[in-house]
């Protein structure tokens, strides 16, 4: 009997070996999230990092081929820190970048990276300049371009407006290269743009460019800009009971997190982007149910594209049969290769890549109502 034991007892430790060794452990992908964690810009940055890490926890806890570890870095959105950011996640073994969030730090960072080789996924740096000659960098989000002829399209198809102003910020990139195709797409779909009026980071008085828009009789203005100017034309707007339809773009997602800001203000904003988070789908509704438990509050659309672009990156990494211990620069190229064969169906719509970097999904709108973002269907 003893003996019966101890054969049943080596054989049960023989199959808890064989086990053991057959069992594959999970590659480690060290992804690096750059973008703003402090500073004026830090809502965005703080969505992005998020949206990563919750994506890295689900493709942890689902246990499959890769086990993703986010390397955090603040770049304040400036593009000197962005470099430093940077190099502080290189020399933490990062294989590659979701970043950087915004467009100038991006930029900075893209050259570089495209020197020692090494592959990013933005979620939100929207400009043209961010990937222009450099074959390491892809975006999660439209590009500027983009944003900018599908909103002169959207508010056409619409019905929404006939004659529009526009306000943007002549010295920001993004900003500027939105405004460019907009004006560009807006007369051949019947538009006429009868305000144009500009501004600068050291802007703080829009009285001139909101009174410039009012006289000229203008039914909407197009807000190609960022979250924290555009309050403060709303405001401004408010005061001197200026209400036509304002509709923004992807920079604009925040404006109800500003800390102070009277968000009925905000209400009836529209804004161009690919997420909804009200949409019915399982995806957004598990993603966004997640987000709220961890956070308190319904994710941006920047979280959103974050969340995707991890995501992304792993479903690159296997297509590229990425090994353990692999440096970034050794698995940059087939990590590019990779991108342009796949296909991610994610929160933000169903994405392909061309080799310019530039994401192919349909874009939505949203409009704010009772202090909430909602699918807008007209």
């Amino acid at each position: 009997m003893k003996k019966i034991i101890a054969l049943a007892l080596a054989l049960t430790l023989c199959l808890s070996v064989l086990a053991f060794a057959g069992a594959e452990e999970a590659i480690t992908l060290k992804i690096a999230h750059i973008g703003p964690l402090t500073g004026a810009a830090a809502v965005y940055g703080t969505a992005t990092s998020r949206g990563a890490r919750i994506a890295a926890d689900e493709i942890n806890a689902a246990g499959g081929k890769y086990k993703v570890e986010i390397i955090d870095e603040d770049d304040t959105h400036d593009a000197e820190t962005a470099v430093n950011a940077y190099n502080t996640a290189m020399d933490a073994g990062a294989q590659m970048i979701i970043g950087t969030t915004t467009t100038t730090p991006c930029i900075a960072v893209g050259a570089v990276a495209y020197e020692e080789r090494v592959f990013m996924l933005t979620p939100s740096a929207s400009s043209t300049a961010v990937t222009a000659d450099k074959d390491n960098v892809y975006q999660v989000c439209f590009t500027d371009p983009a944003q900018g002829a599908a909103s002169a399209e959207y508010i056409a198809e619409h019905k929404l407006a006939t004659k529009v102003a526009v306000i943007y910020n002549n010295a920001d990139a993004y900003s500027t290269g939105i405004y460019q195709t907009f004006s560009e797409k807006a007369p051949e779909v019947g538009l006429e743009i009868v305000s144009t009026t500009t501004f600068t980071d050291d802007t703080t008085d829009f009285s001139v460019q909101v009174a410039d828009a009012q006289n000229k009789g203008a039914e909407l203005v197009f807000l190609p800009i960022y979250y924290t100017p555009a309050s403060q034309i709303l405001i401004t707007a408010n005061s001197i009971g200026f209400k036509p339809v304002f509709f923004g773009v992807d920079g604009m997602d925040g404006i109800l997190s500003i800390e102070g800001f009277d968000t009925t203000l905000a209400e009836g904003v529209m804004l161009l982007t690919p997420f909804s988070a009200d949409a019915e789908d399982e995806k957004t509704q598990k993603f966004v149910a997640t987000y709220k438990e961890l956070y308190d509050e319904i994710p941006n659309q920047f979280a959103a594209d974050a969340y995707d672009g991890v995501y992304a990156l792993v479903a690159a990494a296997e297509k590229a049969d990425v090994k353990d211990g692999e440096k970034a620069e050794d698995i940059c190229d087939r990590i590019i290769a990779a991108m342009q064969e796949i296909e991610v169906t994610g929160v933000t719509g169903t994405m392909t890549w061309s080799a310019n970097g530039e994401v192919t999904k349909t874009p939505t709108a949203v409009i704010i109502e009772n202090g909430a973002y909602v699918g807008f269907n007209k």
